[in-house]
């Protein structure tokens, strides 16, 4: 055997070292040594292949276990949090000593109402009741905005890293769904157990039903995408159908909900609808609820059917607010949260704090079987309920400029993008998002990395399409620019 060429002495060298090494350990009772090969990849991929370690983050992130303290309010994802942490660390750093970044994205007007709502939040941790809590809150918020926003944009210069980012994601949450069925399934695919099956892998049916209807949307487009192939299409049409039967085996009804919404919305995309007859719908809406206020709550009290595993009756379970639980505990949230705002109306209790606050602001005659003093079983139930009461008024404007303005960029570039695929990458981004803010109103899931990757991660797609792609006649012919493939932060 030739031991002249030096590349396969180190192979040799470092292959026994290693043997040895895990021998040691296992003579101890110690088995971490595998991970040995495993960090020394990703250690490689920090320094050569960011590209690839984001989206290897992609993929684990639907796989990832929670680990909470429920004390101190302080929990990571493994192992996706860690790897995003040190995204996040190198990104900083290599900006900072080199300077090397886009203008243009710091410039975007996304970027900036981004930047203030992160701003606020530092102000409004300072002022916080619980400091340490809102702290990690805001590092959390970090460690997914800057990986998947500022470094994301970076990402999606080159547009084949949109596809790759969904089929990653979706690819894992298949592995997901899989499981969950299987385990619901030895229930009977019961109602109840329903709620707890997806566990440990996703907190709850609400969290595991408002991905699936994110995904949706970007997964029956790349079915009607005519510019790919047959096998793409059909690989496409089997995980929308995968995720729709997941979904409504989920009997997440906010989600089943904001789905419904997509597809309006899709309507009022498509055809063009004039924004002066939307908000002309919306106020008489509005006003047909306030004329009709007292025979509306009248009607929604008499609903006394409770979720059920029957479809129908699941359904009509939506707007039961006199005996649901589910329904009468989100109202008790939402009142306590209201009462917190009304003490700290400018700037809140804190980021994060909710859950460790809103006990004494509960009524007893709001409260329900199923309400609790311990902050646990979620916090406010609210994407927008939840920071009013958190970070006051400024807080919630923040959150709503930041719907409004990444609406008005998709859209805006669905409508002006010269390539077909860039058109359709922006509408279904615009309706995937458009399902996570209508299940806002219901539940906020934006502290946790399942949900906040695609979310950051569609923000950071729209604002590529629209600084690098939208004027573009034939995206996918060429090579990306910069040809930044390698290394996203030199």
């Amino acid at each position: 055997m030739n031991f002249t060429n030096s590349k396969i002495k180190w192979f040799y060298l470092l292959s026994g070292l290693f043997i040895l090494l895990n021998s040691m350990l296992l003579v101890k009772e110690l088995y971490l040594g595998f991970l040995i090969p495993v960090a020394i990849v990703i250690a490689l991929m920090y320094i050569f292949w960011l590209d690839k370690l984001m989206l290897l983050i992609v993929f684990l992130t639907p796989l990832s276990v929670n680990f909470a303290d429920s004390e101190l309010g302080i929990g990571i994802s493994l192992p996706a949090e860690p790897l995003m942490v040190g995204v996040m660390l190198l990104f900083l750093l290599k900006t900072l000593f080199n300077g090397k970044f886009d203008v243009r994205i710091l410039k975007h007007p996304v970027t900036i109402v981004i930047l203030i709502n992160l701003v606020w939040l530092l102000i409004t941790s300072i002022t916080s009741e619980m400091p340490l809590v809102s702290f990690k809150f805001l590092f959390a918020r970090l460690w997914f905005v800057v990986p998947f926003y500022l470094l994301g944009i970076t990402l999606f210069k080159d547009p084949r890293n949109i596809t790759r980012f969904n089929w990653l994601y979706a690819a894992a949450l298949v592995i997901v769904v899989i499981y969950t069925t299987l385990h619901h399934a030895e229930y009977g695919f019961a109602e109840k157990q329903g709620h707890w099956v997806m566990k440990p892998f996703y907190n709850d049916h609400t969290a595991y039903g408002a991905i699936l209807a994110f995904f949706l949307p970007v997964f029956v487009g790349y079915v009607f995408n005519k510019h790919r192939s047959r096998t793409y299409r059909l690989y496409a049409m089997l995980i929308s159908i995968i995720l729709l039967g997941a979904l409504y085996l989920s009997f997440s009804r906010a989600a089943w909900v904001s789905l419904i919404f997509a597809i309006g919305v899709i309507v009022l995309i498509v055809y063009r609808i004039r924004f002066r007859w939307i908000f002309m719908g919306l106020v008489g809406l509005i006003a047909v609820f306030y004329i009709f206020e007292n025979q509306i709550l009248y009607a929604l009290e008499k609903n006394k059917q409770d979720s059920s595993a029957n479809f129908i009756e699941h359904v009509q379970s939506i707007y039961n607010i006199s005996s649901d639980a589910s329904n009468l505990e989100r109202i008790n949230r939402w009142q306590s949260a209201f009462r917190m705002f009304s003490e700290r109306p400018l700037l809140g209790w804190g980021p994060g704090t909710y859950q460790f606050i809103y006990a004494p602001f509960q009524r007893s005659k709001e409260r329900t079987i199923i309400s609790t003093n311990a902050g646990d079983l979620g916090n406010a139930h609210s994407e927008y309920i939840g920071p009013l009461s958190e970070q006051g008024v400024p807080g919630l404007l923040s959150v709503f400029s930041l719907i409004v303005v990444i609406l008005i960029y998709g859209i805006r570039v669905y409508r002006s993008a010269k390539d077909a695929q860039i058109r359709l990458f922006s509408l279904i981004s615009v309706l995937a998002l458009i399902t996570y803010f209508v299940h806002g109103l219901l539940n906020n899931f934006l502290d946790t990395d399942k949900a906040s990757v695609p979310f950051w991660g569609f923000f950071a797609m729209i604002v590529a399409m629209d600084l690098y792609h939208k004027d573009k006649e034939q995206v996918y012919t060429g090579i990306p620019e910069d040809n930044q493939a390698g290394n996203l932060t030199d």
